[in-house]
């Protein structure tokens, strides 16, 4: 009977790794966000955070919190939740990606929501890195699907901690620089660190799909952000990075809120780094 109990417990852990298998590729991480979602639905939010975690993974619940931390204190697992992604793209070095959605909790009393996932490859699997959701109306259109894949593959070389922390910084210099000019040009700023095809996710509105429309969003409600960085990581293939922090947003309407935030920069051809993906979640101060 032991022996049968090992038999199944070491068949469960490789089904799990399967799939979450990572080979670089964004199929495998939309693969992956799609056996979470299953996961989670047959076992509860709890067992397949603790699952799909690492020992580094972040949780905005709604401050950052670790994901080991948060859910093992949890009494009970949810599982009327389910989510689809809708964008998704991963580096060239294989190491780290990112997927975005819509999202429903509960059957009949639905609440509805964007995530954003940020997932890094460790020992050929894909686990969370970053996890948040922000709620939004129910969707109206449906979004069209983006699943990028890198343009090609790059095996990085060895990096000491010197090298990543420089690397690191030129992430922080930029987002530093973003801040500096949104103190001194106002919201208008971003403008010249989104991409054409950038996504914003903001509490209380639908994924918004495009610079210009961003923009538009921000220059209607918005006077000033102020953003405090707290946390940045960076692809070994050197083409995608994230950071998170504090944002203090004033409103037009003389009002003042503070965000947590996620960022997901992506590298140009001219070797600048500009606004993929932008996401806000509430901060509880």
């Amino acid at each position: 009977m032991k022996q049968l109990f090992s038999t199944t417990v070491a068949v469960a852990l490789a089904l799990s790794s399967f799939a979450q298998k990572s080979d670089g590729t964004t199929k495998s991480l939309v693969n992956a966000e799609k056996e979470f979602a299953k996961s989670i639905t047959k076992k509860g939010d709890k067992d397949s955070y603790i699952e799909y975690s690492s020992a580094n993974t972040l949780v905005f619940r709604p401050n950052p919190v670790s994901a080991k931390t948060f859910y093992a204190g949890q009494a009970k697992g949810m599982n009327e939740v389910s989510w689809e992604p809708n964008l998704a793209k991963v580096s060239r070095s294989g190491d780290l990606g990112f997927t975005t959605g819509n999202y429903e909790i509960g059957k009949t009393d639905k609440k509805y929501g964007q995530y954003l996932s940020i997932w890094k490859a460790e020992n050929g699997t894909w686990k969370l890195a970053i996890d948040l959701g922000t709620e939004s109306n129910k969707p109206l259109e449906k979004t069209t699907i983006r699943f990028e894949e890198p343009k090609d593959r790059y095996i990085p070389k060895f990096l000491n901690e010197k090298d990543q922390k420089a690397s690191k910084d030129v992430i922080l210099t930029t987002e530093k620089t973003l801040n500096t000019f949104l103190k001194t040009h106002g919201i208008a700023a971003f403008g010249g660190f989104l991409t054409a095809d950038a996504r914003l996710l903001f509490p209380g509105n639908n994924a918004i799909d495009g610079k210009e429309k961003i923009l538009s969003f921000f220059n209607g409600m918005i006077s000033k952000i102020n953003l405090k960085t707290t946390g940045v990581d960076k692809a070994l293939g050197s083409d995608l990075a994230y950071t998170y922090g504090i944002a203090t947003v004033d409103y037009k309407a003389d009002l003042r809120e503070s965000f947590n935030y996620v960022f997901v920069y992506q590298k140009a051809a001219d070797a600048s780094w500009n606004l993929i993906v932008q996401a806000f979640v509430p901060a509880d101060r």
